[in-house]
Parts: structure tokens; C-alpha cells; sequence
């Protein structure tokens, strides 16, 4: 399984392409899940757990992994289904989100998978508002889950979207009363906890749930004669979403004469060094990791600052 994982090297030529990998399993029964290769670091067999006192009831426990101890999440508990059964083979799936390291139990991993964004579709919607995929797709006629592992995440250890009092400066945040900016993510916890600083800050704050739908609102913004780039401070975009990623929907707006300078922020869960590698080949001004209110308050900010200078 390690061998799956090798060539991580070559899968940064996805990017921009509006193309993907993702691993494929089994959480117990006959039902394919998925989630982005980019966040796996690496695919073993279920190691010798440690229990934890006062665990949430989806943490199996810990172990030692290369040197640190990691939380172990039973995946198929923590999207509401039963929890794994460890009297047969299990895998282990490492993986980084927002700059920290858990492991995932699962039960058969399949295989990887390369596709294309335009096949990965938003859940139907008339699935609630409960459930814990972000997108599927189907594989060899086969239906495939796509998991909204910010929303596990989310729930076993929820996200604290308050800003440090040190971090306001009241004067700018006086005249980000007055500004906009577009934000597109497909993870319902990720769009929220970007919507909840960014009301904190008094901005205005339009949404989109994929890179398709964002360039659409964009688009129709420009094509009704509105000056997009003066019209919105920024722009906040997810890297992997339904339809079309983050990284494509920046290569569009690059291309388009009426939106190419407009302030385009990558806001990710995906590892930190990977993103920072791609920010220019793609044409963001800015890479920020999600969940961290401080920081996206600052960017704010500072961008508010360089707007105020050059006006």
C-alpha cells in the first residue's frame, strides 16, 4: 500500500488542471468512500492502539507514528454508521488537515484513482443537512462517497472561530464595514467558520459552494458592468471542490480581462508546503490555512490597509 502513495511528486501536476486523486475504501460493508489523495501521507495496517480517558466516543484511541502519537478516528462511528469491526483486517490512513496529523481506521483500502473535477458532483440535495459527504461520484458504475472530513473533524474537536482581542484593529475594522468578499467552499464547516470571522469583522460576505458556481457569481457581477476587483476585497477560495477546484477557478478568473485582478486568497485544509509550492504556478496572491481566525483576521486587514494606501 505504502508503494500507492510514491509518487506524490507527480500528482502536483494536477493542479490547475481541475483534475484529482483520490484513495478509495471500505469502511465495513460493500459502500466505496474516498477522500483526496493530496491529504494522505500514508496507508498502513491498523497498528497497536492506546486508549484515552475521556475520548470522544469516535477516537479508538492513539499511537505512535514516525515519532509523534496521533489520534485514531473510526471513521465509519464518526459519519453516524457502525463502528469498525477490528477482528478483521483494518488499515490505518494518515493523513494532515490544517496543519495537524490524525490517522483514520478503515476497513479494505481499493485503490487510487485519477479524475477529473467535472465528474465529482455536490451531494443530492435532498440528503439534509446532517450528513457527512462533501461530494460524489460514481466509478466503474460504482457509486463513490466523497467524506467531509472537516465536518468529522469538526465535531469530535469543534473549531473556535473567535478573533483574539489584540488582533482587531478598530480602525480598519471600521472600514471593513463597508466591503465585500467572496468566499467558495464546498465544506459546510469550512464556509461557516469563514463566514462567522468574517462577520466578526462587519464584512460582507457572498458565498459559493463550488469554483463553478464562484465563477459564475462573478462572471454575472462583470457582465451586469459592476467592477469586480473594486467590488470585492477579496476573494477566498477552497482548493478541491465539486465540478471545479480552487486552483482552476484562479487560472479563469486570471483569464478574464474584467476579473484578472482581483485579490484571490487559496483557504485550505490541504498541506501548508504543498499549497505554498503552487500559489504562484496557479496566480494566488496569498495562501492561508483554514481554522485559524487570527490569521485570517490579519490577512483581512492587511489587505484592508494596502487597499486604503493605494486609493
Amino acid at each position: 500500500m505504502a508503494g500507492m502513495l510514491d509518487a506524490v511528486d507527480q500528482r502536483t501536476k494536477l493542479v490547475g488542471e481541475n483534475r484529482l486523486e483520490l484513495l478509495m475504501f471500505r469502511l465495513g460493508g460493500m459502500q466505496t468512500f474516498a477522500i483526496n489523495v493530496f491529504k494522505v501521507q500514508e496507508v498502513v495496517q491498523l497498528p497497536r492502539l492506546n486508549l484515552m480517558p475521556h475520548r470522544h466516543p469516535s477516537v479508538a484511541g492513539v499511537t505512535h507514528f514516525r515519532n509523534r502519537t496521533i489520534p485514531v478516528i473510526d471513521l465509519s462511528e464518526s459519519i453516524g454508521m457502525k463502528p469498525i469491526d477490528r477482528t478483521k483486517p483494518c488499515n490505518l490512513i494518515v493523513t494532515e488537515y490544517n496543519n495537524t496529523v490524525q490517522g483514520f481506521m478503515v476497513g479494505e483500502v481499493d485503490r487510487i484513482i485519477n479524475m477529473n473535477w467535472t465528474e465529482i458532483l455536490p451531494p443530492p440535495q435532498g440528503a439534509g443537512r446532517q450528513h457527512y459527504l462533501t461530494a460524489i461520484t460514481r466509478v466503474n458504475e460504482r457509486l463513490v462517497e466523497i467524506i467531509d472530513v472537516e465536518k468529522v473533524l469538526a465535531v469530535i474537536s469543534p473549531y473556535d472561530t473567535s478573533i483574539s482581542d489584540h488582533i482587531l484593529d478598530e480602525n480598519l475594522v471600521s472600514l471593513a464595514k463597508n466591503m465585500e468578499v467572496l468566499v467558495v467552499d464546498d465544506s459546510s464547516v469550512g464556509l461557516a467558520q469563514c463566514q462567522s470571522t468574517l462577520d466578526i469583522l462587519g464584512i460582507k460576505v457572498h458565498t459559493a459552494t463550488d469554483g463553478k458556481k464562484g465563477l459564475a457569481k462573478l462572471k454575472g457581477w462583470a457582465d451586469s458592468g459592476e467592477n469586480v476587483p473594486d467590488k470585492l476585497l477579496m476573494l477566498i477560495t477552497d482548493a478541491e471542490m465539486p465540478e471545479m477546484d480552487g486552483y482552476r477557478l484562479t487560472r479563469e478568473v486570471r483569464e478574464d480581462p474584467r476579473l484578472k485582478d482581483l485579490y484571490i486568497v487559496l483557504h485550505t485544509s490541504l498541506s501548508g508546503s504543498f499549497n505554498k509550492a503552487m500559489v504562484q504556478k496557479v496566480g494566488c496572491d496569498d495562501f492561508l490555512s483554514k481554522f485559524q481566525p487570527d490569521k485570517l483576521a490579519t490577512l483581512i486587514q492587511e489587505r484592508i490597509r494596502t487597499v486604503m494606501t493605494t486609493d
